[in-house]
């Protein structure tokens, strides 16, 4: 397990029936782990915005007798690493961080059995519908590109509206059997909305999202966290790209003519001249 402390935080939550409330708090407190052990509750609250009293119930739930307890918890638990860092200018800790989201997730992928699931399902799903808004809509789009060269019937949802659900309906009538997911932070209410409405058809929902405690978690049939950096003005999701390429392969595993498919657009892209060499 990593040493982040993100991940020190993962490990304190897991094995913990949290209400929704509480999974939100959860939810801030990864996203801001190195702050965390030095906010009082208030504070904690305000940037999860629940109340303060949530925030001693939360603390309670994890098995500590209240937030100071919980508190004094996280700052033993916190790597010394993490104040090491002090020394490095904002960008290079920027870089630090997703250098420790990606060695967190290579940790994660050591199971590989969720993702191997995952492409199993997402390969055998025709058409296959891929969603993701605002922050999230070119980790979405990334995923479409290249898994259109091998899925025959990919289908990019990557505008909100009320035509969401309209899409989404279409593709479990042309016989949609799972539907894919990348939810980055902010979380936009309507992507909550639409999972909802996909399990509601029957669709299997597979979620790449920043933690297991966010929103869309309740929602998802497999969800995989891959963290985001926070230490820009814009999070930096190198971790969650990096997972969507690997649930790629995953899939690819699960398409028995993807080498098939990728070597007739290879020999198209030179009869056309498509690339420089």
């Amino acid at each position: 397990m990593s040493d982040s402390p993100a991940a020190r935080l993962q490990v304190l939550f897991e094995g913990h029936r949290l209400t929704p409330t509480q999974r939100r708090i959860a939810h801030c407190m990864v996203r801001r782990a190195a702050d965390v052990p030095f906010l009082s509750s208030v504070e904690l609250a305000e940037l999860a915005g629940v109340s303060q009293p949530s925030v001693t119930r939360f603390a309670v739930a994890l098995g500590f007798d209240g937030y100071p307890a919980l508190r004094k918890h996280l700052r033993d638990v916190v790597p010394a690493e993490a104040a090491a860092g002090d020394s490095l200018n904002e960008y290079q800790q920027a870089v630090e961080a997703e250098i420790a989201n990606l060695r967190h997730l290579a940790e994660a992928l050591a199971d590989p059995g969720p993702v191997e699931r995952a492409g199993r399902l997402l390969a055998a799903s025709r058409p296959l519908p891929v969603l993701g808004l605002r922050a999230a809509a070119s980790q979405a789009y990334g995923f479409s590109y290249f898994a259109a060269k091998v899925h025959p019937d990919v289908r990019l949802l990557d505008e909100g509206g009320t035509m969401l659900t309209d899409r989404i309906d279409a593709a479990v009538r042309a016989g949609a059997t799972a539907l894919l997911c990348f939810a980055l932070p902010r979380h936009p209410q309507e992507v909550v909305d639409a999972l909802a409405h996909a399990r509601e058809t029957g669709l299997t929902v597979v979620t790449v999202a920043d933690s297991p405690f966010a929103p869309v978690a309740t929602y998802s049939h497999i969800l995989l966290p891959a963290a985001v950096g926070t230490g820009l003005a814009f999070d930096t999701a190198c971790a969650p790209m990096l997972l969507g390429r690997v649930l790629l392969e995953a899939m690819c595993d699960g398409l028995p003519d993807a080498q098939a498919r990728l070597e007739e657009f290879d020999a198209g892209a030179v009869a056309r001249g498509l690339f420089v060499e």
